[in-house]
């Protein structure tokens, strides 16, 4: 039996013996099932049999129970508890180990390049391991070293989780409709990002760059002579954890003022800068002596995409509008939905939803059980939100749970209510307006443009045998109403082409868009509303005809 195979029979094994036989049946890995243990077994809960499995079958199996429980779309509240316990630790690897791949990738012992160098580690995890380490200035650095031979290892494991997907994507109905496959690709490209101490150095310098001007939020240097692909080396935070209410306020730390600009820091990252820190549990926060927060660990980041972002913009503007069929408009638009999905069904779970919070404004609602609900809804109707949006979710959630912990009056929604407005009438600024009526005017032109070879292929396909039967007395009605068509057409083309120059003259020249963009954004709702009153009007019903 090759490694490959022993590993599968190994994965089948393990699932077996925590009670999980037909989770392995379903993913297909049950064919390579070689043991089963005998005898009752505890009695547990699933969710807690499922992290026992997962903690056993080592560490892309445990890095997977973690970012599911940065999915509270796909997992209810009693998963992710249970799988955020997942303890991202390892046996420590040797120092000489350690030392041999430090001098690999830089080039030089640790004592030629550290002016000191601790052999014991502060942390070892499945991925890297942490040594705490000087600088020849003085600075304290943290430097982390990547596990020897880990990518052979999560490579193999990645492939066997893909394969399994697949297999319960075409064999398990509930694997369809969450899109296993799709998971699965976005953890593998999650993991390997992870496995890059290279990337891991850029986000924390994009960040340290984002947060250049907002006062009391330190991000740690890279010191990127010492650093490359397997060896990271960064500016070491100390401080008081975040989520330790009785330490801070004996070190004389205002909590509530901490809480309020970690939010602050949350939503800017959010709303702002579209780049966040996606795993912002109280382990990765620290209280400086100065009462500033350091943050770390970058390897898990979240960005949202300009389209994205707009859909985004679309669901809080539904929510601003108490409309149920737009906010299950926007949710279907923003998720990926099976075929099954029922339009009516998800509508009518949004009005129940929004009922609930009927008369409120942002600042006065708890974000917390907004959110849990709402994706509670997303998992009954099986919609699959892209991974930004869920790591984004999460982070929310961890947000509003350090700062009620910190300031048991704190309320996320009266910091996040102006960023989100914000982010809701963007679609309605002049440049987004003249963007849009841009795109529908080359819209309507391309179809203007495209009419004639769509009726010559229809006459072309009438030529093949289509008989038509007529009386004179229909003709008429028919004529007319292709004069109409015409005519409609015509005006038609011609307000895309005024809308198409407004959308061009506003977005090609930002000065002339800050002086001229009301009179433009009014001439080109004037096209709009001129056409759509020509459209209604000849459109009208005329007396005595049907």
């Amino acid at each position: 039996m090759n490694t490959h195979l022993e590993r599968l029979a190994q994965v089948a094994e393990i699932l077996s013996r925590h009670g999980m036989g037909s989770l392995a049946a379903a993913t297909g890995v049950g064919r390579w099932r070689v043991a089963q243990a005998m005898g009752s077994r505890p009695p547990i809960s699933n969710p807690h049999r499922i992290r026992l499995a997962l903690e056993e079958l080592g560490p892309v199996f445990i890095k997977l129970g973690q970012m599911l429980s940065t999915r509270p779309d796909l997992l209810p509240p009693g998963y992710l508890t249970e799988l955020s316990k997942l303890q991202d630790g390892a046996p420590a690897v040797s120092a000489e180990a350690i030392r041999s791949t430090i001098e690999q990738e830089l080039g030089a012992t640790p004592e030629e390049l550290f002016a000191s160098f601790d052999n014991k580690p502060l942390a070892s995890a499945s991925i890297g391991q942490a040594h705490a380490a000087t600088l020849f200035d003085g600075t304290d650095v943290v430097v982390k070293v990547r596990r020897p031979g880990i990518v052979a290892r999560v490579n193999e494991d990645l492939e066997i989780l893909q394969n399994l997907a697949t297999y319960a994507s075409h064999n398990w109905t509930a694997a369809a409709d969450f899109n296993f496959g799709e998971i699965a690709a976005d953890f593998a490209a999650t993991l390997r990002a992870e496995l890059d101490y290279l990337q891991e150095g850029r986000n924390a310098e994009r960040f340290a760059t984002n947060f250049a001007d907002f006062e009391g939020i330190h991000f740690p240097r890279i010191f990127w002579t010492t650093t490359s692909t397997r060896v990271l080396t960064i500016e070491r935070i100390r401080g008081i954890k975040v989520d330790d209410a009785q330490g801070l306020a004996e070190a004389g730390i205002d909590t509530h003022e901490v809480a309020d600009r970690a939010t602050r820091a949350a939503a800017k990252m959010i709303f702002e800068d579209c780049f966040f820190h996606a795993d912002p549990h109280p382990g990765n926060l620290f209280v400086e002596k100065a009462g500033t927060i350091g943050l770390i660990d970058f390897g898990m980041v979240g960005e949202v995409s300009p389209p994205l972002r707009e859909r985004l913009a679309k669901l809080l503007q539904a929510f601003t509008a108490n409309s149920p069929d737009r906010i299950s408009n926007a949710l279907l638009e923003l998720s990926t939905a099976p075929p099954t999905t029922s339009r009516s069904a998800l509508r009518h779970d949004t009005a129940r939803f929004i009922e609930a919070y009927q008369g409120k404004t942002l600042g006065e609602l708890e974000i917390g059980p907004l959110v849990v609900q709402l994706l509670a809804i997303l998992r009954n109707h099986h919609l699959q939100l892209p991974r930004e949006m869920a790591l984004l979710a999460k982070m929310l959630l961890m947000t509003e749970g350090m700062g009620t912990r910190l300031n048991p009056d704190f309320s996320l929604g009266k910091v996040l209510k102006p960023y989100a407005t914000a982010m809701a009438m963007e679609r309605f600024e002049p440049r987004k307006l003249a963007q849009g009526f841009s795109r529908l005017g080359m819209t309507v032109a391309e179809l203007g443009m495209d009419l004639p070879e769509k009726l010559e292929r229809l006459l072309g396909s009438m030529d093949d045998g289509v008989e038509v039967h007529l009386q004179t007395s229909e003709l008429e009605p028919l004529v007319l109403r292709a004069e109409q068509i015409g005519n409609r057409l015509v005006a038609g083309m011609v307000a895309a082409a005024f809308i198409r120059g407004i959308g061009d003259v506003a977005t090609a020249d930002s000065k002339r868009l800050k002086t001229w963009g009301k009179p433009l954004v009014a001439g080109a709702v004037g096209a709009v509303g001129a056409l759509s009153t020509y459209l209604a009007w000849t459109g009208r019903p005329r007396g005595g005809r049907r």
